[in-house]
């Protein structure tokens, strides 16, 4: 157990003198004169009589428990902290009708978005092979249709992350209005998320953003929203922002007898925002193409980490101020009842 205040170990120095005090007020007493005490002598004393001291001892005590709790002891338990000096990542997921499409991750079918909302996971939390998880990243997600919306804000505590993720769902029948592909606008709304962070990160000590990374994953054509996607891209690179671009799916549908049906991912556009901005472009035709892209960037994007020591303290000044209270209660309990002396 440690002290905080040690000092206030000083006012134990009153005791001394409070003993004293008290010696010298009981020798000038006022008394009766007897002729011969032998006979009281001979009495001796009863238990009462030698307990009339107690209330002073537990006074003296309670003041000693007041001092100590004034010294602030502490008990405390030595830990490692990393504050991380690292990346703030946005994922930006495109829930479009056409993500509705078959994929297959992992060795099982699923629809494109849900393969992607795995992949997340896989990239945030790890997946105990090459992954091995961003846990001193900021990361948050931004998922868009006709409109853009911030599904998980920017967050360390990625525990909570699958909650907001789990959230995300394809377009339905009933939502058909909004339906559609605003890259633009996806993009545009994580950039502004990331550069709010990294305004309110600076001049404040603990977490420093390094780098600012933005990871684009759609299935389709730029056709809705008010942004367009070079104009969100000229802005995240005014900001500082890399836009990473994962294209899902192939480059170009095929009919049932195998004549070409034009593009199922928009290569030359994605390519562009990725150029622009210092990224790089992927195209993810199935699951394994998509988790060895995550497995890139999580090599290209790596993050600082510093180790700094510190106690963990528990107060327990406390316990000390309650006993001193007890035994002042105590003490006066005594003086008013069994111990009572008459002037």
């Amino acid at each position: 157990m440690t002290f905080a205040s040690p000092w206030a170990f000083w006012a134990l120095l009153i005791l001394p003198l409070l003993v004293v005090q008290r010696l010298r007020r009981q020798r000038h007493r006022p008394g009766l004169a007897f002729s011969d005490l032998s006979e009281a002598a001979r009495a001796g004393r009863s238990l009462r009589q030698r307990f009339l001291q107690l209330p002073f001892v537990l006074r003296l005590l309670a003041l000693a428990l007041l001092i100590t709790g004034l010294a602030r002891p502490q008990q405390g338990i030595e830990k490692i902290e990393q504050i991380s000096h690292g990346i703030a990542i946005e994922i930006v997921v495109d829930r479009s009708s056409s993500m509705a499409e078959t994929f297959v991750y992992q060795g099982s079918k699923m629809n494109r978005l849900e393969a992607v909302k795995l992949a997340f996971h896989d990239f945030v939390m790890g997946n105990g092979k090459e992954l091995t998880g961003r846990p001193n990243d900021l990361v948050g997600m931004v998922a868009f249709a006709r409109f853009a919306e911030t599904v998980c804000p920017l967050t360390l505590a990625h525990g909570a992350v699958d909650g907001f993720v789990k959230q995300v769902s394809l377009v339905s029948r009933d939502e058909r209005q909004e339906d559609g592909t605003a890259i633009g606008d996806g993009l545009a709304l994580a950039a502004a998320r990331l550069k709010a962070a990294d305004e309110e990160s600076k001049g404040k000590d603990g977490y420093e953003i390094k780098s600012k990374i933005i990871i684009l994953l759609t299935d389709g054509v730029h056709n809705a929203g008010q942004q367009n996607p070079m104009q969100a891209a000229a802005l995240a690179k005014d900001w500082g922002i890399k836009i990473y671009t994962i294209g899902i799916g192939d480059a170009k549908k095929s009919s049932f007898f195998g004549l070409s049906q034009g593009p199922d991912v928009d290569i030359r556009t994605l390519s562009a925002l990725a150029k622009e901005t210092g990224g790089q472009f992927w195209l993810a035709s199935d699951g394994k193409a998509l988790q060895e892209i995550y497995e890139t960037i999580d090599r290209l994007e790596k993050s600082e980490i510093e180790s700094i020591r510190y106690m963990d303290y528990k107060e327990h000044f406390r316990n000390f101020v309650l006993s001193a209270l007890a035994l002042l209660v105590l003490a006066l309990g005594l003086e008013w009842s069994i111990l009572a002396v008459l002037p």
